[in-house]
């Protein structure tokens, strides 16, 4: 008899939630990982740390009150890396209490270690002390994550030239930052060191970034972060960084040089495989760590799933947990729907950027015909009285049968406010029911009502004008 129903390996947002919802169904179930990393990378360098950063800067610069009160505003005048530690500090201890609470309330096993395959059925799990524990198990989930890639050509000291996971532990916030890499990560990182006034600039080999979002939300974010001195290096390729005593010099193939006080690179993300010894369980990883898995998230071994972003794309802690859950029923023979195929984007800069669905460029592509509907921020009376008058939201609707095609949201709650369109497109509802319904006021919310009466008169004028 094993040991365990189930041994997941890795307690991020996935291996949780494939762990609790195996132990909801009554099976045996153990988690495995390193005692100073229960939670995994989401809660410890990624999701929660990131987030809770962000809205230390928002708090003490004083940024968002600044329409309000005057542009010199601040909470407090010199804001220094134990300011804002301690408030992630604080809310991280907070979440790794509440995911072992949740696990020890479902009797799942906690392992303190890190696991690697004997064969397909069998883990050993090594302790601090070196000791490995040999343990079987029926399924055998995957869920170690990612970590920052690093560049061979690029020497990280983690202190002045450092990756987004080692950019939290900094000592001081530099006057001065060269953030290579305009992806979400990158940009989630320049907009706050920007807010806290170091000079930034990104560099970026493509001729853009977030090419994945919509233009005009792009554009209103790269107008905002110019504004805070933020300079852009679009189509620029790092051949090397130096460091010296006073900085860092960044030398582009170009031949420019940037100075600055750090680096932080944000490239991608490696998959956390390469001491798991996958041969011996007859499974291998891409060049990027990843791991292939079918529409039930099983690798090639029927008994051992993957989940969150050790697969690869799209790589969220919300995606991961629905992963986890996925998965988890399979191997317990429980009925599950395969998640739903319209799912909402967050993006954390200041100020944050959330979508769902199709963009502009995405429909002319297609050639599916749309119409827009817009309402700014500073049209209504909570943007006025929040003091965010840059904030707007878009609809994309099909004038045929008035469906929603997309939502793009840009402004203070972008990443709340987006799941009222989530709704509304889910349950396949019309942009008439954002025209009809009542909602609070004075809200952020009322901007679907005004977008929906946008759209809504553009689509009827040219009606008439075909009647």
């Amino acid at each position: 008899m094993p040991d365990f129903d189930m041994l997941v390996i890795g307690s991020g947002p996935g291996g949780q939630k494939a762990a609790i919802a195996a132990a909801k169904l009554g099976r045996r179930v153990a988690i495995a990982d390193r005692p100073e990393m229960v939670g995994g990378v989401s809660i410890h360098t990624g999701t929660v740390p990131s987030k809770t950063l962000r809205e230390a800067v928002l708090y003490l610069t004083g940024l968002s009150q600044r329409d309000l009160y005057g542009q010199s505003y601040r909470l407090k005048e010199e804001i220094t890396v134990a300011d804002l530690t301690a408030r992630t500090q604080h809310v991280v201890s907070r979440e790794v209490d509440v995911v072992r609470n949740q696990l020890a309330r479902n009797q799942v096993t906690l392992l303190s270690g890190t696991g690697r395959f004997v064969d397909d059925h069998t883990v050993a799990v090594r302790d601090a002390s070196g000791q490995d524990r040999l343990l079987t198990a029926d399924h055998i989930v995957i869920a170690t994550g990612t970590r920052p890639a690093r560049p061979a050509t690029v020497e990280f000291d983690d202190r002045t030239v450092m990756d987004s996971d080692s950019v939290l532990n900094m000592a001081d916030v530099p006057r001065s930052m060269v953030i290579v890499g305009a992806g979400v990560i990158g940009m989630e990182y320049a907009s706050m060191f920007a807010a806290l006034g170091s000079k930034i600039t990104v560099v970026e080999q493509r001729d853009g970034m977030l090419d994945f979002c919509d233009v005009e939300v792009v554009e209103a974010l790269k107008y905002r972060l110019r504004d805070l001195a933020v300079t852009f290096r679009f189509g620029e390729t790092v051949a090397a960084v130096e460091r010296h005593e006073h900085g860092t010099l960044t030398i582009l193939e170009s031949g420019k040089k940037i100075a600055a006080d750090a680096v932080m690179y944000s490239a991608g993300r490696q998959g956390l495989t390469d001491e798991l010894d996958l041969d011996k369980a007859g499974l291998s990883a891409d060049k990027r760590g990843r791991i292939s898995v079918d529409e039930h998230y099983r690798t090639t071994v029927p008994h051992i799933y993957a989940v969150g972003d050790v697969i690869g794309f799209p790589a969220l802690a919300a995606t991961s947990m629905e992963q986890g859950r996925a998965a988890a029923y399979h191997a317990c023979d429980e009925p599950v729907n395969a998640m739903h195929h319209l799912q909402p984007i967050g993006i954390y800069t200041i100020p944050e950027i959330s979508f769902i669905g199709k963009t502009e460029d995405q429909l002319t592509d297609e050639k599916v015909p749309f119409e827009v509907g817009v309402s700014r921020y500073r049209e209504l009376a909570r943007g006025q009285i929040i003091g965010d008058t840059h904030g707007m939201l878009k609809l994309l609707v099909s004038p045929g049968d008035r469906k929603l095609l997309g939502v793009h949201c840009f402004g203070s709650g972008a990443t709340e406010l987006i799941h009222i369109g989530q709704a509304v497109m889910g349950c396949g509802g019309t942009v008439d029911y954002l025209v009809d319904a009542v909602f609070n006021y004075p809200t952020l919310a009322e901007s679907y009502k005004v977008a929906a009466l946008d759209v809504t008169n553009k689509i009827r004028q040219i009606d008439r004008m075909e009647r």
